[in-house]
């Protein structure tokens, strides 16, 4: 899970990390601008009934992004 400073969320599986990118595959690309729901709850739900993929693969600036998670290490409350 890659968590943005704008609208974005991205979660996918990570293929590769360097300087400027981060690229994941097999990922859900939600824009939290679109929807009623926070980040933290779409990133919950996505844990419990998974992934609901829209893209193949995407390239992320890694200047956009303020955390990066593994989806199994979000704690459900």
């Amino acid at each position: 899970m890659l968590d943005t400073r704008g609208p974005l969320v991205y979660l996918g599986r990570l293929e590769n990390a360097d300087e400027q990118f981060f690229t994941l595959v097999e990922v859900d690309v939600h824009d939290m601008a679109e929807g009623r729901t926070t980040k933290e709850k779409y990133v919950l739900e996505a844990r419990k009934y998974g992934i609901k993929k829209n893209r193949a693969a995407v390239i992320v600036r890694r200047d956009e992004v303020v955390s990066l998670s593994r989806l199994e290490d979000v704690i459900e409350y």
